[in-house]
């Protein structure tokens, strides 16, 4: 088993996912993040249905930075509860698994 990890969260504009992407890459807890967006969420909040524009960041990362990277997000993200949920990485190129674990803190 790997020690890889993705790490999805959402933000409410563009630019909110680009400065997490940045910081989570410049300070080594992350060795990539994509961007993706606009997606459409739909949720129940407060009793009601709401639906928002958001971007998504995937984050790639290893299990033992976890704590560090909630962290990160939760001091750059704006929502009172920000979605943030990680999904283990079961396999993958060795390369590319090597490459993530090379780019992190040690």
């Amino acid at each position: 088993m790997n020690d890889c990890i993705k790490v999805y969260a959402t933000t409410k504009a563009k630019e909110e996912s680009e400065k997490m992407a940045g910081a989570l890459v410049e300070k080594q807890l992350a060795a990539c993040v994509q961007v993706s967006g606009p997606i459409t969420s739909t949720y129940r909040w407060e009793g009601e249905v709401e639906k928002e524009q958001e971007w998504l960041c995937t984050i790639k990362t290893k299990r033992s930075l976890w704590g560090k990277v909630e962290e990160a997000i939760k001091a750059l993200h704006p929502y009172d509860v920000p979605q943030i949920m990680v999904l283990p990485v079961v396999a993958g190129s060795s390369e590319y698994l090597g490459w993530i674990g090379g780019q992190l803190l040690k």
